[in-house]
């Protein structure tokens, strides 16, 4: 009785595979290559994932600089009720609202100011500030230039 022989049907994997120059031994190194690299993608993952929505609020993996941390309140995520909840509603309101509506913290309308305005108004302060800081820079560079030289400045 004559041993037959099965025909083993390659699928385009294998014959990719085989093209690039690869045999069936090397199919377990690569399979523990592919293992290692799925763990590493689900840690990455997991921490980043951690580090967006952590309970620690002071526990992130990139530190954050002073002025980030000045104006952390404004950039906070806010949980907006849902609007058939009229409770929860007035109360959202009453604490302040989201930033840029035209609610104002009373819960009344702010009819003279829309959003758009309030958002050029942040910009103006922003503005407002770096000019103050880079007048003051200036200024000191100046007096110690001067008093470098010799001028008695107060």
């Amino acid at each position: 009785m004559p041993i037959r022989m099965r025909k083993v049907k390659l699928t385009k994997t294998q014959l990719f595979l085989k093209k690039i120059g690869l045999r069936k031994d090397d199919y377990p190194f690569y399979k523990e290559i592919g293992k290692a690299l799925l763990c590493t993608y689900a840690v990455f993952g997991l921490g980043w994932l951690w580090n967006e929505t952590s309970p620690l609020g002071w526990w992130t993996l990139k530190p954050r600089s002073k002025e980030e941390k000045e104006l952390a309140h404004l950039y906070e995520r806010r949980r907006f009720p849902y609007p058939g909840d009229t409770e929860a509603m007035e109360k959202f309101i009453a604490s302040g609202g989201a930033l840029g509506t035209a609610i104002g913290s009373k819960g009344t309308i702010d009819l003279e100011k829309d959003p758009e305005s309030l958002q050029k108004e942040v910009r103006l302060r922003k503005f407002e500030q770096e000019s103050q800081k880079l007048w003051l820079r200036m200024r000191n560079e100046v007096i110690s230039d001067l008093r470098e030289k010799g001028f008695d400045i107060e």
